[in-house]
């Protein structure tokens, strides 16, 4: 100890200790003195060494504890390093790509609007000849953008977070074909307004029209009036048709393209000759002298319906001049715009066309989806709506992203997977099963096979159903000493396992061997204490069991055993 505390006490090793520890020794208590010669100055020291000695050993032996607290704590994570708060960190906008023309600017209708009340929104807007993609298993999809603006030509390259698709991608009338980079934002899982679908099955206008068909078998033509229709795959089977005249569309057209109007039968065979060098479909319709036409636009849950009159005098109310007038919206029009909102998935946005007969009569002709152009005098609310409708669909997604797990998370180190958990649970159960006989019961002899060799399978405890006369005639059987505890295998795996180590008798000496009368009236005569020793046995095994796999009790264990050392050595040298 003498030397512990000479050693401590030598400025040498103090001065050698890294910066920070024992400052408290490093700074003497008294202030600076003027120089004194050596001899008064060892006799100003002499006396107060022992307590010096004394008082450095025992504020180093604090400082080393308090700076192993302090190590102890930080490693366990209990000390705040952060002195000041860490500023918060910006987060990156989303962004939202618009495949329009450059006539509408949505930047200006998504300004000022935040996703999920955080998030602000970049809005980049192109046309699909303007666009560019590729797209990745992991990486999402990358988008190359360029555009002209002012005269100059502006690429951009990006990852859009949501897509608001308000232009056709395929029309055949034009020559455009933009389905391969539907397919692309399909690929990489972008989620778009109308879903991306609807879009690639709204590229052909027979396969939209199968959709209203099956609407109308399901409503019937009272509540959904679908015009007649003739659908030819090509021009060989284009020989006649019932009535004339007939209006006659080729292929995938938009805003009145591709459609004729064919009076007789001469006519009808020089159309069949124009459909076989498009080399494509084409389809009939009955010549329906109209009033007026019908639309009715559905927005989210925003309804409107237009009546458009042709003022020139053609057939095509969509050409030529045409008067448009808002209409009361009915229980009939939300009808056809409920129902066809329900196809391809759902549609968040889309029209319904129809036209009304002079007859008074009318026939629902065609539906349209997000592309629809918008009409009237409510178009800027129109595009507010819209807007609208994206920002809550881009808060929805990052509503349900952040709540959903992912699939490729893998499984938390404390949490097991469920079949994982089935198989060891089976497996405490045995354990529990395996229980030393109360006293007084069927021992096992000392020459048993030892628990680690391929042992037959042991028998589980019978229910007190299955139990022979014999034995519900014995009280003092163990099977009914078991019962009495009320204590499931269940629970008894909570109490405690038994260490595999423990040679534990088999359970068919239980379930087969009979008390004797002698044990049996000794059994009948101590119940209680049977049960209080097979109770104190199996908290003993349990406590045997815990000390073995508990590194609190390991480590109790050991402190007890540097004790007795100590206490064998002192009385050693005290002797």
């Amino acid at each position: 100890m003498n030397f512990l505390r000479r050693r401590l006490s030598d400025s040498s090793f103090v001065a050698n200790l890294p910066n920070g520890y024992m400052m408290d020794l490093q700074c003497p208590n008294n202030s600076t003195s003027s120089p004194v010669s050596p001899a008064t100055e060892r006799k100003h020291l002499q006396p107060p060494q022992p307590s010096h000695s004394s008082s450095t050993g025992t504020s180093i032996f604090s400082s080393i504890s308090s700076a192993m607290k302090q190590t102890t704590q930080a490693a366990a994570g209990l000390i705040d390093h952060s002195v000041s708060p860490t500023p918060p960190v910006a987060q990156k906008p989303k962004i939202l790509l618009v495949i329009d023309d450059a006539h509408t600017d949505w930047a200006k209708y998504f300004q000022g609007k935040k996703v999920n009340g955080e998030l602000d929104i970049r809005v980049e807007q192109a046309e699909f000849s303007e666009l560019n993609l590729a797209a990745y298993v992991t990486g999402g999809c990358m988008v190359d953008m360029q555009v002209m603006r002012n005269g100059t030509k502006v690429a951009r390259s990006f990852k859009p977070d949501f897509v608001l698709i308000r232009q056709h991608a395929y029309s055949m009338a034009l020559g455009e074909d933009f389905r391969s980079l539907i397919i692309g934002l399909q690929y990489g899982g972008i989620h778009t307004v109308n879903s991306l679908c609807s879009i690639y099955n709204f590229c052909s206008k027979p396969w939209v029209f199968s959709q209203l068909i099956k609407i109308f078998n399901l409503l019937g033509p009272e509540k959904f009036p679908l015009v007649e229709q003739t659908f030819f795959p090509s021009h060989k089977q284009m020989l006649t048709t019932t009535n004339f005249p007939v209006v006659v569309k080729l292929g995938h057209g938009h805003a009145g393209m591709g459609k004729v109007k064919v009076e007789n039968q001469h006519d009808f065979q020089d159309m069949a000759s124009i459909v076989a060098m498009a080399k494509t479909y084409a389809t009939t319709e009955p010549f329906i002298d109209s009033k007026y036409d019908i639309r009715i636009q559905k927005i989210g849950s925003n309804y409107k319906a237009y009546m458009r009159t042709s003022i020139s005098g053609n057939w095509k109310a969509n050409t030529g001049s045409a008067m448009l007038e808002q209409i009361a919206m009915t229980e009939r029009y939300r009808l056809w715009a409920d129902t066809c909102a329900e196809m391809f998935g759902g549609l968040d946005i889309c029209a319904v066309k129809a036209v009304h007969s002079k007859d008074g009569k009318d026939y629902i002709i065609e539906v349209m989806d997000s592309s629809m152009p918008l009409i009237g005098e409510h178009v800027e609310e129109d595009r507010q709506l819209i807007a609208d409708l994206v920002v809550s669909k881009m808060t929805q997604l990052v509503i349900t992203a952040g709540s959903m797990p992912s699939l490729l998370r893998p499984w938390p180190p404390q949490v097991q997977p469920a079949s994982v958990r089935s198989q060891t649970r089976p497996q405490l159960g045995q354990l529990s099963q395996q229980r030393p006989t109360p006293q007084g019961g069927p021992r096992q002899p000392q020459g048993s096979q030892p628990p680690w060799t391929n042992a037959p399978p042991r028998q589980q405890p019978q229910s007190p159903q299955s139990t022979s006369p014999q034995q519900q005639r014995s009280p003092g059987s163990p099977q009914q000493v078991q019962s009495a505890t009320g204590s499931s295998p269940v629970q008894a795996s909570k109490a405690g396992v038994f260490p595999p180590q423990q040679p534990r008798p088999p359970a068919q000496g239980r379930a087969t061997r009979q008390a004797s009368p002698t044990e049996t009236s000794m059994q009948q005569a101590t119940p209680y204490q049977h049960l209080n020793k097979s109770v104190s046995l199996t908290n003993t095994f349990s406590i045997s069991e815990s000390s073995q796999r508990g590194n609190a009790n390991e480590d109790e264990a050991k402190a007890e055993t540097i004790r007795n050392l100590r206490k064998s050595f002192a009385s050693l040298f005290s002797d």
